[in-house]
């Protein structure tokens, strides 16, 4: 079961040259060229007030509908929508009166009505008032019009049509014409008029007792326009409407009274039933459940009105064009961005999914979040922009002006701190490149920096003229909301809440306290004029910018620059110039190229030394380090960006400046070399164009192999036989150069041997594996590099010369210059049973501070007795 929800609809109708049809069903002729009421009321404080002059010709030569002070003419063909209004100005202390008056074209929508084509006829649809105004416009004027309303109105009405439950019209024509000095209202004539009767005898069976006063109204409608071909065929066609389809008449009243089928412009056929609406390629299927059938012009069975094009053209559906920016696009057709390709299908697009990752942007005050949601932040504060478990941004405004002055990043032990032109980690700055394990981070031109983590959070910050964050990500919190795909828990706060406005949610992610001092309005007047006069070359149609409106709307941006600018706390250019580079960087991440809009709006940048300014600056391969090996910066799928950077054929070196290929050092492991030639590695090498061609070969002699540390790091003191003799905290380093190959080892001569053949070192003199040497009573062997000795008794040795100086027996020297008798040797050791002793005493030369000789005496046991 269907259930439909009938609206009663009340009409009031006029046509020919005067029949009047009143909102109570009942009929009467005026002939006039008076103008007249033909409705007025209020109804919700909402006044609405129609008008209507016929012409000498009989038809209506003016329609004149106010509703709600917005006045719409319809005269000559043309329809003008006259508004009047008082709004409040500039300084918000005054109103003053707003007018405007066009001539529109179809279909022109309102906030307060709509107007378009519907069928052969044009409608004015209120959309404060349950009522429509519908007319038909023919060379000369109006032949036919009606007055819709939806409901019954309970508020009183005046005019022709009267109000629905009011009977009589004399008094209504008396009381709704507007008296004009020049103007006529004449009594009705009705002769006889063959032509009226012959075709009204063909609706006896719909008119039946009213078939009478029919004759009447025909016969005065068309008194003195018989050669008119609108006036009469109007009269009839709406007693054959009134009639119906299923009627004899439907079918034969137009070769019964010689009234043409209205013509359709193009290859569009007439219906006096059809749809109202035409379908289109824009529109293929443009009814609505409640839409009557009408009087139309339509295209032939299985096409559609191509209204994507000049004239009036149907086409078969498949064959519709489509239409993107301005542009038309034939059935087939691809267009694509960076982040999707779409395809043109019976006029309408089908596109693929958008694969361009959703981004936080913070420009100055404004925000958009993930999700797309876009706010103003309040204050001139810290904020947590964006936070996940590992890492942090936290951005920083001035205390100055609403701008950004630096940004922090916390990654995991990690601080990157992000001032203006300058970047720095561990207080040391970044000037093109730094690599951790949780992040590069590089200078992709002078006015970006680009932030890649392993984990997949990427951030972009523009570090000149003003400070503005990109940030790229997934699961959230922050300023940037929280990237789910669903804007309306953007606003969630730090204490896990949603809040309704921007200003509870922002403070809420501030860093300590935050006041509301960011202003919402200009607060400078001159600022205002200026930003107002500069910013709106955003929304020229034909201007710099306008090859992206197709693709990104400017009302956001338009409104971020004029704010902007009027609050702009130091060079009002360059921070007009911030705002329109906002929107030309959103245009550029959909690979939307505007032009060179620095140009064309007095922006430009001057780079410093021998940089030159592009809009397609990349980092890849574009520095001299990037000659040495492969540049992490490639492959990230990272956007081309503006600003400064070297010319194509120049690479930056590390002076900031460009040179060519051949002036470019060459980097690796251990650093950095000048062109030219270089040993590394043990290796000769060349650093030519930013790169090193190094021999394989180091030129080694006597079976000797080349070693790389940086291909193959080893202990390369291990290799010789000296080493084997050394300790075991001896040196550990890898040099590269000539070593012997694997289990052999330098020996002292420079040669190639085996462990068991390694050579020994004695006194300076070389020993092979075998030979062996005696010293100080030992023998010993060389083997495998190193002495093997064997100990053996060996006696001791104490003596004395010259002026006092000594050697003890585990030949201990000593100067000891006494002049007495000492002891030099005894047996004794204090058990009073030794059996010699030796003394010596020293005898002075001429110099009493010299000795020449010593008295020396000898004690010796013989026979239990001592003798000297």
């Amino acid at each position: 079961q269907i259930n439909q929800c009938w609206i009663l609809i009340i009409t009031c109708r006029t046509f020919g040259s005067g029949v009047f049809e009143p909102f109570n069903g009942t009929n009467f002729y005026v002939r006039s060229n008076c103008p007249f009421t033909l409705t007025r009321f209020t109804n919700n404080r909402v006044g609405c007030d129609i008008t209507i002059r016929r012409g000498d010709n009989g038809l209506l030569v003016q329609l004149d509908i106010i509703i709600n002070k917005v006045r719409t003419v319809v005269q000559n063909g043309s329809i003008i929508v006259e508004e009047k209004r008082f709004e409040p100005n500039s300084n918000r202390l005054k109103t003053m009166l707003f007018h405007k008056e066009e001539i529109v074209s179809l279909p022109y929508h309102h906030t307060y009505q709509h107007i378009f084509h519907y069928g052969i006829y044009t409608r004015l649809r209120s959309s404060l008032l349950p009522l429509s105004v519908t007319w038909r416009s023919v060379p000369g004027g109006i032949d036919t019009m009606m007055v819709e309303l939806e409901q019954e109105l309970s508020t009183d009405m005046s005019g022709l049509c009267g109000k629905h439950t009011v009977i009589g019209n004399k008094q209504l024509i008396t009381e709704s014409v507007i008296a004009e000095d020049t103007c006529q209202t004449r009594d009705p004539v009705s002769p006889v008029n063959t032509e009226c009767r012959k075709f009204l005898s063909y609706t006896l069976d719909c008119l039946q007792a009213e078939t009478p006063r029919y004759i009447q109204l025909c016969e005065e409608n068309i008194y003195g326009y018989e050669k008119s071909k609108y006036i009469g065929c109007a009269f009839f066609k709406e007693i054959v409407k009134l009639c119906g389809r299923e009627r004899f008449i439907w079918h034969r009243w137009r070769s019964l009274t010689k009234c043409e089928e209205p013509s359709c412009p193009g290859n569009l056929v007439y219906t006096d039933e059809g749809q109202a609406f035409l379908p289109s390629c824009s529109n293929p299927s443009p009814t609505l459940s409640n839409q009557e059938l009408i009087s139309s012009c339509l295209c032939p069975r299985d096409q559609v009105l191509n209204d994507r094009a000049d004239g009036y053209l149907c086409v078969p559906l498949p064959e519709c064009c489509c239409v993107f920016a301005g542009k038309s696009y034939i059935n087939g057709d691809v267009r694509s961005t960076k982040c999707q390709s779409c395809v043109c299908d019976s006029g309408k697009w089908q596109c693929s999914e958008n694969l361009c990752p959703t981004g936080c942007v913070i420009e100055g005050p404004f925000v958009t979040t993930f999700d797309g949601k876009q706010y103003v932040i309040p204050g001139k504060c810290s904020y947590v922009a964006s936070q996940c478990h590992n890492w942090t941004i936290t951005i920083v405004f001035s205390e100055k002006a609403p701008s950004l002055t630096t940004v922090v990043l916390q990654l995991f032990q990690e601080t990157y701190i992000f001032l203006k032109n300058t970047v720095k980690f561990g207080g040391e700055e970044i000037t093109e490149l730094h690599q951790s394990d949780h992040a590069l981070v590089f200078w992709e031109s002078s006015m970006y920096v680009r932030v890649h983590t392993s984990f997949g959070m990427n951030f972009q910050v523009q570090m000149s003229p003003e400070i503005q964050l990109y940030i790229s990500a997934a699961f959230l919190s922050g300023l940037c909301g929280n990237n789910n795909d669903d804007t309306t828990d953007d606003f969630t706060t730090s204490s896990g809440i949603i809040e309704n406005s921007a200003q509870p949610f922002s403070r809420s992610w501030s860093v300590g306290s935050c006041a509301v001092d960011i202003p919402s309005t200009c607060i400078n007047t001159d600022n205002e004029i200026y930003a107002d006069e500069k910013c709106s070359v955003l929304n020229n149609p034909t201007g710099i910018f306008a090859e992206c409106h197709g693709h990104i709307p400017t009302n956001h941006y338009h409104t971020a620059c004029i704010q902007r600018t009027c609050n702009c706390g130091s060079s009002v250019t360059q921070c007009l110039c911030v705002a329109l580079g906002s929107y030309a960087k959103a245009c550029a991440s959909l690979g939307v190229v505007v032009g060179d809009w620095r140009k064309a709006t007095n922006c430009t940048l001057k780079c410093q030394k021998n940089l030159e300014f592009s809009y397609n600056m990349q980092a890849c391969n574009h520095t001299c380090s990037s000659l040495s090996g492969a540049d992490p910066r490639c492959g990230l799928g990272h956007a081309p960006v503006e600003g400064c950077g070297c010319p194509e054929g120049t690479h930056l070196n590390k002076g900031q400046s460009c040179t060519p290929k051949a002036e470019c050092p060459c980097y690796h492991h251990s650093g950095a070399t000048a062109p030219g030639s270089v040993i590394i590695d043990g290796r000769k090498c060349v650093c030519e164009d930013g790169e090193l061609h190094c021999s394989q070969d180091c030129g080694c002699t006597n079976g000797k192999v080349c070693v790389h540390c940086s291909e193959d790091p080893m202990n390369t003191a291990q290799k010789t036989c000296d080493y084997i003799s050394k300790p075991t905290g001896a040196s550990r380093t890898c040099e590269s150069g000539c070593y012997c190959p694997y289990d052999q080892y330098e020996d002292h001569h420079g040669n190639c041997a085996s462990l068991s053949n390694c050579t020994c070192v004695y006194s300076g003199k070389v020993f092979s594996a075998g030979q062996q040497v005696k010293t100080n009573c030992k023998t010993c062997i060389c083997g495998q590099g190193q002495w093997h000795c064997q100990d053996e008794p060996c006696p001791g040795q104490c003596q004395v010369y010259g002026n006092g100086h000594y050697q003890t027996f585990d030949s201990k020297w000593y100067r000891f210059a006494g002049q007495c008798q000492y002891t030099l040797v005894e047996d004794d050791c204090g058990n009073r049973n030794g059996t010699f002793s030796v003394r010596v005493e020293s005898v002075p030369c001429c110099d009493e501070a010299l000795t020449c000789s010593r008295s020396i005496i000898l004690d010796l046991q013989v026979d239990g007795c001592f003798s000297d």
